[in-house]
């Protein structure tokens, strides 16, 4: 299984990041599944990449020209594609992933795991969204997924196709259980 995993190209201020970006690519280097990235040697990116590559498992690294510099591509990667823009760089991103799995990063982050989750209401994609909640990190875009219910922009049963957890088994869990949620239908 493909897991495209978006997070911070920095460690941030909090030492769990750093932890949990270990958890997540023993996790993954385990599990024989394959992680596909943004493809940098720099901030929780470089902590997953280097754990899953440090058990023997595979990575994809997806980087546009104008970032390869910036975030110094991961020379020691599975693969390593180097793509034209970062248009490119999301869509193979999505087009690769079987699940996927933010931790905690910036609006970068934040921008990419919300278009996936968008792109599971229209019908866009299939695949399991898990916010990794690292130390609280995501409790108040979790309260605010919450909020979107209680105002009527989102569903229940739309909500629920999106995971905020700090709990490796619970996510095991719901990606084996994950079904895609229905259409959705717009009425006049």
């Amino acid at each position: 299984m493909n897991i495209t995993v978006y997070c911070g190209a920095n460690v941030g201020n909090n030492g769990k990041y750093r932890q949990v970006a270990q958890e997540l690519g023993h996790w993954i280097a385990t599990n024989g599944h394959t992680l596909v990235y943004g493809g940098g040697k720099v901030g929780l990116m470089a902590i997953v990449a280097d754990t899953v590559l440090a058990l023997g498992g595979r990575v994809i690294g997806i980087m546009p020209t104008f970032l390869r510099d910036r975030e110094l591509a991961h020379s020691d990667l599975s693969e390593l594609r180097i793509v034209e823009n970062m248009s490119d760089r999301k869509r193979q991103m999505i087009d690769l992933g079987d699940v996927f799995i933010a931790l905690p990063g910036g609006p970068g982050t934040l921008e990419e795991i919300t278009e996936v989750i968008s792109w599971s209401r229209i019908g866009q994609n299939a695949h399991p969204c898990i916010v990794f909640n690292a130390d609280n990190f995501y409790d108040l875009l979790e309260q605010h997924y919450n909020y979107m219910v209680e105002e009527g922009f989102l569903t229940q049963v739309e909500r629920d196709k999106v995971l905020f957890s700090n709990n490796l088994s619970e996510m095991e869990t719901f990606i084996s259980t994950y079904q895609a949620p229905e259409v959705r239908e717009y009425g006049v």
